[in-house]
């Protein structure tokens, strides 16, 4: 019994022990800069911060931005009026047939296509 009780004080001295040991091999100033590093701001007291922050936010930004309008184009296709295959001229034709010209705006833009 006693032996015992003997084994578990010196466990209990081992445990309460255990972290003295590990506070006695900290370096010297290691409580100083315990929160923010030993530089502003914690970034390591170097220019790179101030370079290479705004363009990682520039990046944030617009790759996203890039990929919604990349995304909408290409789920939303061609939306012109003009087939691949149609020329200014039948374009004008189709206009002027609907109505949306009339005859002389149609022969004079007709004229400056050079038909």
């Amino acid at each position: 019994m006693r032996k015992l009780s003997i084994r578990f004080a010196a466990a209990g001295t081992a445990l309460c022990l255990m972290p003295a040991t590990a506070w006695a091999q900290a370096s010297p100033g290691a409580g100083r800069y315990a929160c923010w590093g030993p530089h502003m701001m914690g970034w390591g007291g170097g220019w790179s911060g101030m370079i290479f922050g705004p363009l990682m936010m520039i990046l944030v930004l617009a790759l996203p931005i890039a990929a919604v309008v990349l995304l909408i184009r290409w789920l939303g296709g061609s939306r012109g009026s003009a087939s691949p295959g149609q020329t200014p001229l039948d374009i004008l034709r189709e206009r002027y047939a609907r109505g949306e010209i009339d005859k002389e705006e149609f022969e004079e833009r007709r004229r400056t296509l050079g038909d």
